[in-house]
């Protein structure tokens, strides 16, 4: 069968479209690819692998990686690509993705070269490997929070409070904002027994919370964002009421494709790409958004944690 045919062919499906012209710009690895399509990495092998046989790309192993790339113009099969993507950059109207696909591409590429960054993750990853007495996470981290000059925060989608206490130790005042009476009365009662006066319960709905405009000086979503049924508008309500010059930070679950979740952790959504999280947070209005993995779980599903933060500027 003529290459050009057999191309389309395997054409019909789009997510092997958008890896084509995710590949005609940049040689990318099934992780990269991964992280920009947010497909799983079996569903990615796959594709690469039909599109490899059809000789529309080629590979390159460096090391552990093995590299992905379009097969080069010059090649036996050159003249059958560019006719290919020809036609697709024309189709690239209607594959509503590939705008995203780009932005994300551009993220991915950042990261690459951002070295000090891959520099710090490796010295994370190190920490804790090997004992040494008095040595840990939850000392740092006890630390750092002392470090945090007083403000007034707002945990959103606090639960019973544990990391509301944490921040209670040092901030001006602590508003826990939670949809279960449960968890607002067992909260409440430990931030009575522990005397922490200044951390609040209140009952309430992430994407209609209970506080005034400008009210915080920093907003607060650990591990709830998920939860929400509409996360950009609960991302909108955060920045009404943050003050001008406050800040947002979220912590959440990298996209991942554990479905179980839904049903083990009442999970709305499986989690968010780095991309969703700037796209939520610039459209409500923030500013100066950074985002980063922080975190990858060894033991499977492999959840992974991401973060971001951003600024409403004065």
């Amino acid at each position: 069968m003529p290459l050009t045919l057999k191309s389309f062919r395997l054409l019909g499906d789009p997510s092997r479209v958008r890896l084509l012209l995710l590949l005609e710009r940049e040689e990318l690895s099934v992780a990269e690819l991964q992280e920009i399509l947010a497909r799983g990495q079996s569903q990615i092998s796959t594709h690469l692998s039909q599109l490899k046989q059809a000789g529309l790309i080629e590979d390159r192993r460096t090391g552990k990686n093995i590299f992905y790339r379009l097969q080069p113009a010059l090649g036996p099969d050159g003249k059958a690509v560019s006719q290919v993507m020809s036609v697709l950059r024309q189709a690239v109207a209607d594959i509503p993705e590939a705008e995203q696909d780009l932005a994300a591409l551009k993220l991915v590429i950042g990261k690459r070269r951002d070295k000090m960054r891959n520099y710090f993750d490796s010295l994370a990853g190190k920490f804790g490997r090997a004992y040494l007495p008095g040595r840990s996470w939850e000392g740092l981290a006890e630390v750092l929070l002392r470090l945090m000059p007083p403000m007034v925060i707002a945990d959103l989608g606090a639960g019973e409070g544990t990391f509301s206490q944490l921040l209670a130790l040092r901030a001006k005042h602590v508003i826990a904002i939670d949809n279960s009476e449960k968890m607002v009365e067992f909260g409440s009662k430990l931030a009575h027994t522990h005397g922490l006066r200044n951390l609040e319960f209140r009952l309430g709905d992430l994407e209609s919370i209970p506080l005034d405009e400008g009210e915080v000086d920093l907003a607060f979503f650990s591990q709830s964002l998920h939860h929400a049924l509409h996360p950009e508008r609960a991302v909108e309500e955060a920045f009404r009421i943050v003050k001008p010059g406050g800040r947002i930070v979220i912590l959440d679950l990298l996209r991942h494709q554990f479905e179980e979740a839904r049903e083990m952790y009442a999970d709305v959504w499986l989690g968010f790409t780095e991309l969703e999280l700037r796209s939520f947070l610039k459209k409500s209005g923030f500013r100066n958004v950074q985002t980063a993995i922080v975190h990858r779980e060894a033991e499977p599903p492999h959840f992974a944690t991401v973060s971001a933060l951003a600024d409403k500027v004065a």
